[in-house]
């Protein structure tokens, strides 16, 4: 137990994926011939720039055009902020907010960009958005780019439609917007509303992925929608020799097994009730609410040791978290039930003392 295999831990710390695919997914991977890959996609030949593209076109009601697709979210993000970070002599500025992935930084920082954070709130169980602040803020800093991410990480809050065009209305035309939803589709099943957003406001992107509610984090797959004012990152990001075709064909099986999907995410949200109920009451404890696949828990710094020795001892891999602000919080990946259950047991278990 000291000395655990890899093979045999259960990592619960990078937001990754406990269910089995869909069978769907794993009926196209069995089924794939090779052969395919020893020629490249002819989908230009119909105007479209791969069958994933015009599929997920297709699914949200947007044209195909405005559908981007990368090498997971994070190449999608890679690839605005470098594009539009990167122009001039001039350092240029991105805000982001004051919680969130450190990644969005170290991003900016690979073309000399300059981030600015932004407030989020705790109000109870929750984490909000300050949006008087993000206005005032963006007012006095002027950015060229402006990050949202809905639900965030590591707090797990989510901004309403009515929110973020209250933010995105507030901001210069000139200015480009990101809405990063890498988890949105845990709890919000509504897709209607990208596509007004994007023809609203044309300097927006709005990012997705496969690797979270589609559990295919291994795949490494991205998609986004972005409005007319984006045409720049359009020759920025097309690959002019098309896309990986099994790549495609399995994010294309995915999409179709929504549903399937949907009924795990429906066992997730149910067991965000154990952590609240198994761990709320105990003294030093707080477990917020999530919009995404994890739990942000607040704990006692005092029992950090104990914590972190006990799920070595169980083979099990969660995120302390090591942020200014942040440093008495631990992220949770959701797993399994049984897997959940287990790691309260292990919390309960120091807390009490049993």
């Amino acid at each position: 137990m000291n000395n655990p295999n890899t093979n045999d831990l259960i990592y619960l710390d990078r937001n990754e994926y406990s269910y089995e695919i869909s069978p769907d997914v794993a009926k196209v991977l069995k089924d794939f011939n090779p052969q395919e890959l020893c020629t490249y996609t002819r989908c230009f030949q119909n105007g479209i720039k791969s069958e994933l593209s015009q599929y997920i076109g297709d699914m949200y009601g947007v044209a195909e055009q405005n559908v981007v697709l990368g090498y997971g979210g994070e190449d999608i993000l890679k690839g605005v902020i470098h594009c539009f970070l990167s122009q001039g002599h001039q350092q240029r500025k991105m805000l982001i907010p004051t919680f969130s992935w450190w990644y969005y930084k170290s991003i900016a920082e690979e073309v000399n960009g300059m981030t600015i954070m932004y407030p989020l709130y705790e109000d109870g169980y929750d984490f909000k958005y300050n949006i008087p602040e993000i206005k005032k803020i963006a007012a006095q800093e002027n950015p060229d780019l402006v990050l949202l991410a809905s639900p965030n990480n590591p707090t797990g809050n989510s901004l309403s439609l009515d929110e973020m065009k209250d933010i995105i209305s507030s901001l210069s035309k000139d200015t480009i917007i990101v809405i990063d939803e890498a988890y949105t589709s845990f709890a919000n099943k509504d897709i209607t509303y990208i596509s007004r957003l994007i023809t609203e406001f044309p300097n927006l992107l709005i990012i997705r992925t496969f690797s979270k509610f589609y559990g295919l984090p291994g795949l490494r797959l991205g998609y986004g929608f972005m409005g007319e004012g984006l045409k720049k990152f359009t020759n920025f990001s097309t690959m002019y020799l098309g896309y990986n075709k099994l790549t495609e064909q399995l994010g294309i099986a995915a999409l179709k097994s929504t549903a399937y999907y949907d009924k795990n995410a429906a066992r997730m949200q149910s067991d965000k009730e154990l952590y609240k109920n198994g761990l709320n009451p105990i003294e030093g404890f707080k477990v917020y609410n999530s919009d995404a696949n994890f739990v942000l828990v607040k704990y006692p710094t005092e029992l950090k040791e104990q914590l972190q020795a006990e799920f070595k001892k169980e083979n099990i891999v969660v995120k302390f978290m090591n942020e200014e602000g942040l440093r008495t919080h631990m992220r949770i990946t959701l797993g399994t039930t049984a897997i959940n259950e287990r790691v309260v047991d292990i919390i309960r278990r120091v807390a009490l003392n049993k």
